[in-house]
């Protein structure tokens, strides 16, 4: 590893302060982690990897090795200070024993061993511990090598030195073993890991991240970018055309808040703005984000008036029309961050919303002083967004006049079920009336509605909301859903609690279905946050014999048939090539039978929320380079592919 940064060594045992035990995180481990499915496992890296990230933070680390061991271990090394390895005064062991096996002791209390932190208050490391099935640290320091292990948060024995090293040479490792007996799944995701890595290092200038996996497929990853989060905006914009070469950039410190700021708008119609705070996620944005979008409205309109780019008889651009196409970064650095919600993912500290508007605001005026030519780009397009914003407007007086005239009649084509609890109501959207029609005779009348759409829909990636608004095939599901669409939605008025996409098992079907989830994210995150939208699941195969019928619903479940029953000549398959090859009977059997079918419930992880919308922009927008590249890099994954 390279040498050090910083040689400011204030960081001691006695700066590790004890605030409770850690008896409870293996009774109650989603407390601590979220949960014990894949997310919480993947979570225990990421409660390492902070830890030597907030090093980095602090100015005394450079390279952070993540490393998947063959045994599905992890091991975590970095070249920071090292874990103090002296006798914390309060507790008689030594510190780096503390920091594993009690919870809430860390440098991040008190002062004095970080200034600001990313890990979650201090509990990552004891709560990896405790959630192993065994844990081995090796700190360098001090000219020496120590090493300590532990089983399910228990010290197996004291602290020992292992060896020496040269006297500047100082990091930490640490390597564990998700425990069986907590979680769910104990295989490691390389692509998930990639993800967030990859984030990680975007948002830590300078920072070298190494992900190596030493599974059967081994594979080697860095992520390095010296430009940090204007680099992430360069690649969370390559599947669209930026509408500027700039990366627009504000960066600035106000009352010990440190503010980073990077933005581009590009041709999209949507904006994405991430918020960060300490290098973690928030989701639901928080002072910082509202900070921000107030310096963008109030810069934007002072210089389009000043520019006379706005007549004096026209009304103020809305942050809505100025974010139209934005890709923006807001990442802050703040020694006490404040969290509101219990999910904690919403930043409150009054503090910095005052600090990124303060260097938003005067960073942006000065750039665009500079580049009146990219000022004069983002206002047209701005305009632009007004117009539309003011015809979809229009568009939903009407609508909305027209149903409190008429009543709230139903599109012609659902054929709706009897049942008035949304509880107990599913609705199918069907591709094609010949699927619809099979639908319609098959389903059970009480509680499963059906409403076929003639073609695919509109692609919502490339439409501004004035026209989705007036597409006929979009204006029937918001009908039939109830809850309004855009800055109208209420899910309390949702009327099906299962919203069911049921599309061909061909290409063709998963264009549509891609199509409409584009949609719901774009426009009803909400119904898929809250777990109301799934994908169907027909079968693939019927295979006959004997007058004894089997469904696949993959190649590999088909040749799993295969195998038990024989490969006989007289065995009858049938390869379904759409839904409207089964009768009524088939269908309801295979695919919307509660008591038999599959069925996916899509869910957004909040974690990788910008790898999701790159996904949707690279496959939905007007890029072919990154889409072809996406589709060679996920090709392995598709099992039945028609062409």
């Amino acid at each position: 590893m390279s040498d050090n940064i910083n040689t400011d060594n204030q960081y001691g045992a006695d700066q590790i302060q004890i605030l409770e035990g850690l008896e409870a995180v293996r009774k109650r481990p989603g407390m601590y982690i979220g949960s014990t499915s894949s997310k919480g496992l993947h979570h225990l890296v990421y409660e390492i990897v902070d830890n030597s990230v907030d090093e980095a933070l602090a100015g005394f680390c450079s390279v952070i090795d993540v490393q998947i061991n063959s045994d599905n271990s992890i091991t975590v090394k970095d070249n920071g200070r090292g874990i103090p390895v002296g006798i914390n005064h309060k507790s008689g062991k030594p510190a780096v024993e503390v920091v594993f096996t009690i919870l809430h002791a860390g440098g991040k209390f008190g002062g004095g061993g970080y200034k600001v932190s990313g890990g979650l208050h201090g509990v990552g490391a004891s709560v990896v511990n405790a959630l192993s099935e065994w844990l081995e640290v090796i700190v360098y320091r001090e000219g020496k090598i120590h090493k300590q292990r532990y089983e399910r948060g228990h010290a197996v024995g004291g602290l020992q030195v292992i060896g020496e090293c040269e006297e500047e040479y100082t990091g930490t490792e640490v390597t564990f073993l998700p425990d069986k007996e907590i979680f769910e799944c104990t295989v490691y995701d390389y692509d998930v890991l990639k993800t967030r890595l990859r984030e990680m290092a975007f948002l830590t200038k300078g920072l070298k991240i190494i992900l190596r996996d030493d599974r059967e497929e081994k594979k080697e990853k860095t992520f390095h970018y010296e430009g940090g989060i204007r680099e992430f905006i360069v690649y969370l914009n390559k599947g669209n055309q930026a509408i500027y070469d700039d990366v627009i950039y504000c960066e600035g410190m106000v009352n010990n808040v440190s503010v980073e700021v990077a933005m581009q708008h590009n041709d999209a119609y949507n904006d994405k703005c991430y918020g960060f705070v300490n290098n973690i996620n928030t989701p639901e944005g928080g002072t910082h984000v509202e900070g921000f979008k107030r310096a963008l409205t109030k810069t934007f309109n002072e210089y389009a008036r000043a520019n006379k780019l706005l007549k004096e008889n026209e009304e103020n651009l809305s942050g809505e029309d100025i974010r139209e196409g934005l890709t923006a970064i807001i990442s802050v650095k703040i020694e006490e961050p404040q969290f509101e919600g219990q999910t904690k993912q919403k930043l409150g500290n009054t503090e910095a919303r005052y600090a990124v508007e303060s260097v938003v605001s005067e960073r942006l005026k000065y750039y665009l002083e500079q580049n009146p030519s990219v000022g004069k780009t983002i206002c047209e397009k701005s305009i632009i967004a007004q117009r539309a914003r003011a015809a979809a407007r229009k568009a939903r007086d009407l609508a909305r006049r027209k149903t409190a005239l008429e009543g709230a009649s139903l599109p012609g084509k659902l054929a709706d079920c009897s049942d008035k609890n949304p509880e107990n109501c599913e609705i199918y959207i069907v591709e094609g009336d010949s699927a619809g029609g099979s639908a319609k005779t098959a389903r059970s009348r009480a509680t499963q509605a059906i409403l076929p759409l003639r073609g695919k829909i509109l692609n919502v990636e490339k439409a501004r909301l004035d026209r989705i608004l007036g597409n006929a095939e979009i204006k029937a599901m918001i009908t039939a859903f109830g809850t309004g669409i855009h800055e109208d939605f209420d899910i309390s008025k949702l009327r099906y609690h299962k919203i069911i996409i049921m599309t061909d098992a061909d290409v063709d079907g998963a264009h549509i279905a891609t199509l409409l989830l584009t949609f719901f994210y774009r426009f009803m995150p909400e119904l898929i946050r809250q777990g109301y939208v799934y994908l169907a699941q027909p079968p693939l195969y019927k295979l006959e014999k004997n007058k004894k019928v089997w469904y696949a619903y993959s190649d590999e479940e088909l040749n799993s048939i295969l195998s038990e029953v024989g490969r006989d000549q007289n065995n009858k398959i049938q390869r379904y090539k759409g839904l409207g090859e089964m009768d009524a009977e088939q269908l309801w059997e295979t695919t919307m039978d509660p008591e038999k079918r599959i069925l996916l419930k899509v869910m957004i992880d909040e974690d990788t929320q910008s790898e999701i919308d790159l996904t949707f922009t690279t496959l939905m927008g007007d890029q072919v380079e990154p889409r072809r590249e996406f589709i060679e890099a996920n090709a392995r994954f598709v099992s039945n592919l028609d062409i």
